[in-house]
């Protein structure tokens, strides 16, 4: 099976001619076979597109993942994948009820009071219906489609062992993490797949948000949920890219997206868990209060959260750059473990200028917090910045955050927002009471440790000792494993030299055939090869 869907994916690829998008031409042999497959289309981006629609749902959400990586990927190719659609045709709806059935152990009539036919939506992985619940209330029944797990194993294997390839034999391909990045993509996406663990995260997620007038998340039932089924609180508002329907409302535009931001930077800071997945589809508006609008957030299967450490420094950072602070900006990622420690902070901070100075020079209002961010860590890969997962999904959360926001009001400043919010967030985690929550904390575990304390140092001590007292016999076996080396170099040196002198002295017996070999006098290509033999074996 994996033979044929490789198959099936090199014909797509060949199809599509995606050998256009590699910085080399293929052998002459695969180029042959790419130019006999007819294909019209002639813009890289489109084909790329296609090729994923063409191939499923493992390679549009790779596609889709993709998109939110203009670091890694042209803009003319980013700006095609952004287009890449979820919808497929559903799966049949009397499947789609045996599931519910075994899944929540009943029939359908004794679950429900009715479950229609026709499916709300249709996705790649998921599949939803509207019903009823016998005491009334209105809910959606999402189910995972059979099958997919086992097309999604298999294919994510294939990713994985292309992305080795690429790294093995691309010159430069190993910068990039192909592997690290399929890796990352691989564990979102089987999540996606445990509808327990989404109906947790939305639990979470409302919970954070309980009463809040910013974003209201639907609620779980769940005794009417498993890993296969979700059941949640139906909701009525409008998709937020219905522009016209919101106007007609009278909502506040402006409001609304501030309020977007608002919601980003209190996920990410405050409670340190956010909606990773946050695009247009997955984001309603509240019909209630058009004056002061309330989002409504679905679909929370991809989630993020960031290390204490991350959260501070990413806030410092964000704010060090709008204030053209550079220095500051390569300290704190040198600090941070994002780039080597023994990075020079001065040409770090000169290339952190050389990007940003431009951008700067826009009205506030043309600037993209998003962009900046993708800058920064793009300059940063040029200093052996490693990829920080973390990053590339809270990254890709603003970019959505941003890109709606100036949708829904193309005025949108978003640090007039987000200073404000990273100042008082910064200043609260300094306050006095935040320090004394912090030590109730972790006053437990201290209180735990404390009698281990004296034993640890005085066991810290004697190791001391002990390398005090190896350190002659390790300086002895380093000078003895030098010497050993010097010795093996001597003699492959003077191997080479004797095999050169020997060359030679070859060359200086049979001068014709040197001459019509080398175009050289013997006499000079013998005293050539006796010099470099010479050099080697001094």
């Amino acid at each position: 099976m994996i033979f044929l869907r490789a198959i099936t994916i090199l014909y797509t690829c060949c199809k599509y001619r995606l050998d256009n998008l590699l910085p080399k031409p293929l052998p002459l042999i695969p180029r042959l076979l790419c130019a006999l497959l007819p294909n019209p289309i002639k813009h890289r981006g489109r084909q790329l597109r296609l090729a994923c629609e063409r191939l499923g749902p493992v390679f549009i959400k790779f596609g889709q993942l993709l998109s939110t990586r203009p670091d890694l990927l042209p803009a003319d190719i980013v700006a095609e994948l952004s287009h890449l659609q979820d919808n497929v045709p559903p799966f049949a709806t009397d499947r789609f009820r045996q599931i519910v059935a075994l899944e929540l152990g009943g029939t359908i009539d004794h679950l429900f009071t009715s479950l229609e036919r026709q499916p709300l939506a249709s996705a790649s992985v998921a599949q939803v219906h509207a019903a009823t619940l016998k005491d009334g209330r209105d809910v959606v029944v999402k189910v995972i489609r059979p099958g997919i797990r086992k097309t999604i194993d298999q294919d994510t294997r294939l990713l994985l062992w292309n992305a080795r390839q690429l790294e093995k034999w691309l010159k430069g391909g190993a910068r990039f993490k192909p592997v690290a990045v399929i890796k990352n993509y691989r564990d979102p996406i089987f999540n996606e797949l445990d509808l327990q663990r989404e109906a947790a995260n939305a639990s979470q997620l409302r919970r954070n948000f309980a009463d809040s007038p910013l974003l209201y998340v639907p609620e779980i039932h769940w005794d009417y949920c498993s890993r296969q089924v979700l059941v949640m609180e139906r909701i009525y508002g409008i998709p937020v890219t219905d522009v016209k329907a919101l106007a007609a409302q009278h909502t506040d535009m402006k409001s609304l997206a501030e309020r977007g931001v608002t919601i980003f930077f209190t996920q990410v800071f405050e409670h340190n868990f956010f909606h990773a997945d946050m695009h247009p589809g997955n984001i309603f508006v509240s019909r209630k209060h058009p004056r002061e609008p309330q989002y409504i957030a679905v679909d929370m299967a991809i989630v993020g959260s960031l290390e204490r450490e991350d959260q501070y420094y990413l806030a410092r950072n964000l704010l060090a750059i709008f204030r053209r602070d550079y220095r500051s900006v390569a300290e704190l990622h040198v600090q941070s473990g994002w780039i080597p420690k023994d990075t020079t902070i001065s040409e770090f901070a000169a290339a952190v200028r050389t990007v940003c100075e431009p951008i700067f020079e826009k009205p506030l209002g043309d600037i993209s917090f998003g962009k900046i961010m993708i800058t920064l860590f793009a300059t940063a890969q040029g200093f052996q910045m490693e990829v920080q997962p973390q990053l590339v999904l809270l990254q890709k959360t603003l970019l959505h955050v941003e890109g709606l926001g100036r949708q829904l009001y193309p005025e949108l400043d978003l640090w007039q927002t987000a200073h404000p919010f990273l100042e008082n967030w910064l200043k609260d985690r300094m306050s006095p009471k935040n320090l004394l929550q912090e030590l109730r904390h972790f006053r437990p575990e201290w209180l735990e440790t404390l009698p281990e304390v004296p034993m640890k140092i005085m066991h810290n001590l004697e190791m001391l000792e002990d390398f005090k007292a190896l350190s002659p016999v390790l300086k002895h076996a380093a000078d003895d494993y030098y010497q050993r080396q010097r010795k093996r170099r001597k003699r492959r040196y003077q191997n080479l030299a004797a095999g050169l002198l020997a060359t030679g002295a070859v060359v200086t017996a049979w001068p014709e055939v040197t001459a019509q070999l080398t175009g050289a006098a013997p006499l000079s290509v013998g005293l050539a090869l006796a010099a470099v033999a010479l050099l080697f074996f001094r």
